[in-house]
């Protein structure tokens, strides 16, 4: 939502922007803002999505340290689905192959100060095979949950040696999602409040747009926000990152 790139930043942004297939604005509200923010967008709390997200990594997150992230989500209402997420990517630098391949998106996520390109292998699980709460339960492997392209994906770009069942479950965790599109902006944001097992919560506004949209959304975006009190300027974190972090320390603690 801010504008504060460096030249530098705004130079790889609109390099990359051309060859991407979407855009996501994320802003990460301040603890001490959330009840303000959700009164001052007009949230109802009661039409929320319930989800449940775990990730997969080892104690010392070697895939996140290789900007591998493999994540399986549960749905209110929805088909489970999974993916493998590279980050950051360059997408003229993908092979054919990839960048072609059903499920996989070139997303770039852009908040205050900063942007990250990233590759996104997704599968959309059949309701009649493995599940997410199956592998929650240990009763499937976590190869068994991906398919034949993002298991491909995953070893061309995970640590060497490192297979999918070899890593730690982190999560899993619950999440409430809320997607709105207010009068005033007449473009439709989502809200998403992530909950952790020690009370402590994140609460993420994004939106999605094209990439030939994203500066003139962006600015009016930040108008929008300001406009109804939501805090700009407090310290971003991603929720992948705080989500990881929180449960591979648990992780490290009872090995």
């Amino acid at each position: 939502m801010s504008t504060s790139l460096s030249d530098t930043q705004l130079v790889d942004l609109l390099s990359v922007l051309p060859s991407t297939d979407s855009v996501e604005l994320k802003l990460t509200v301040p603890d001490s803002q959330h009840r303000s923010t959700v009164a001052g967008l007009g949230m109802d709390p009661l039409e929320a999505q319930i989800r449940q997200v775990v990730f997969f990594d080892t104690p010392d997150l070697a895939l996140d340290k290789q900007g591998v992230v493999v994540r399986a989500r549960r749905v209110q209402g929805k088909p489970d689905d999974c993916i493998v997420k590279l980050r950051p990517v360059v997408p003229s630098e993908l092979p054919d192959d990839i960048r072609s391949a059903k499920g996989f998106n070139v997303e770039v996520d852009a908040l205050p100060g900063g942007f990250v390109c990233s590759g996104t292998m997704k599968r959309v699980l059949d309701p009649e095979g493995p599940s997410v709460k199956s592998v929650l339960a240990r009763e499937t492997r976590l190869s068994e949950l991906l398919g034949q392209r993002q298991r491909a994906f995953f070893a061309a770009h995970a640590p060497s040696g490192l297979a999918l069942d070899d890593l730690t479950l982190l999560g899993p965790i619950f999440v409430l999602k809320l997607r709105f599109t207010p009068e005033e902006f007449a473009h439709r944001l989502v809200v998403e409040m992530w909950l952790y097992p020690d009370g402590s919560r994140v609460l993420e506004l994004s939106t999605k747009t094209t990439p030939e949209d994203a500066f003139r959304l962006a600015a009016t975006l930040r108008g929008y926000l300001v406009d109804h009190g939501v805090e700009l300027s407090g310290a971003q974190q991603t929720k992948t990152r705080k989500a990881l972090e929180f449960f591979a320390s648990s992780a490290s603690t009872d090995a």
